[in-house]
């Protein structure tokens, strides 16, 4: 069977393509992983989001699934290996050893957590270091803990972990944190988080789970040691779109390249939205102004070329 549509990715914007394609009635089958994407892994409300004053992230995406569950979309959650072409058709092979078939693809397979790539992280990774604050965070109750990442998601991981950790630590590579300054009014209000800026990590230590790090400071130079049982990496995130190598053309951050108009990669019938393209500000809302986008553009292509 060839569908219309195959949408790979089930954040903001791989959910509102679908919700897009099925107002058109387009054949259309949604691959994810998983459900949600980044803002899944979020346990802090977001405030950000239109219609909503205040709201967390596993509760957006439940009522942007709701919504997605009015059109006859079919769903497969696994994750996709391949994405080939060939006579006008996509082939796209899975995990789980299925293959199907599209003549429209749209990528919005989102992003995964960048590592640090520091002695320690890869032994103690479920063993204190984590990547999803939403996941991980009620195992370190009254534990004291680094979050490594002074951006937004590094604050919003600390706000997330007031009411659990017993201390928490918010590690940032440059002199000052990035994070908006409403989120970092925030952490200043919360006495039991230290942000600590102008750090080089250099390892995660301990025997079976986490029991310290070890850092310089850039301006003095010196080796410092924090006692901690839990390491929070947020440091940003890597296009998660290996499997469409050779269809697309990747800019330095290995986004996808895309025509902004449309959504449309280098490759005719094939397009990407959301966090996994190359258009600036990635951002819930604008995920899925992309993924809207991209459906239309993708439908106004099958058109084309059923005339």
């Amino acid at each position: 069977m060839v569908y219309d549509l195959i949408i790979v990715g089930g954040g903001p914007a791989g959910i509102t393509a679908g919700i897009y394609a099925g107002r058109q009635r387009l054949n259309t089958l949604l691959i994810t992983k998983s459900f949600g994407g980044q803002i899944a892994r979020k346990a802090v409300d977001i405030e950000n989001y239109p219609g909503f004053k205040k709201i967390s992230g596993i509760d957006l995406i439940k009522k942007l699934r709701d919504h997605l569950k009015n059109y006859k979309i079919e769903t497969e959650e696994t994750s996709v290996v391949k994405i080939d072409k060939k006579g006008g058709v996509f082939s796209i092979s899975t995990s789980n050893k299925k293959k199907f078939g599209a003549r429209i693809v749209i990528v919005a397979s989102g992003a995964d957590p960048r590592h640090l790539e520091v002695p320690g992280e890869k032994k103690f990774i479920g063993k204190g270091v984590s990547y999803c604050t939403a996941c991980d965070g009620p195992l370190f109750a009254k534990k004291n803990v680094a979050v490594i990442g002074g951006g937004n998601s590094g604050f919003e991981a600390a706000i997330a972990l007031e009411r659990i950790a017993k201390k928490i630590y918010i590690l940032e590579y440059s002199e000052k944190p990035a994070a908006e300054k409403i989120n970092q009014e925030i952490v200043k209000g919360i006495k039991k988080a230290t942000v600590i800026t102008n750090v080089v990590l250099k390892k995660i230590d301990g025997k079976d789970f986490v029991e310290s790090i070890s850092y310089q400071d850039r301006k003095t130079k010196k080796n410092k040691k924090l006692a901690v049982e839990g390491v929070f990496v947020e440091i940003g995130y890597q296009p998660a779109d290996s499997f469409v190598k050779g269809l697309v053309d990747f800019n330095d951050k290995d986004e996808i390249i895309v025509n902004p108009k449309t959504g449309q990669t280098k490759t005719p019938g094939l397009f990407a939205a959301g966090d996994v393209d190359d258009v600036p500000h990635k951002q819930i809302v604008i995920a899925g102004g992309e993924g809207a986008k991209a459906a239309i553009s993708a439908f106004k292509y099958l058109k084309r070329k059923k005339l």
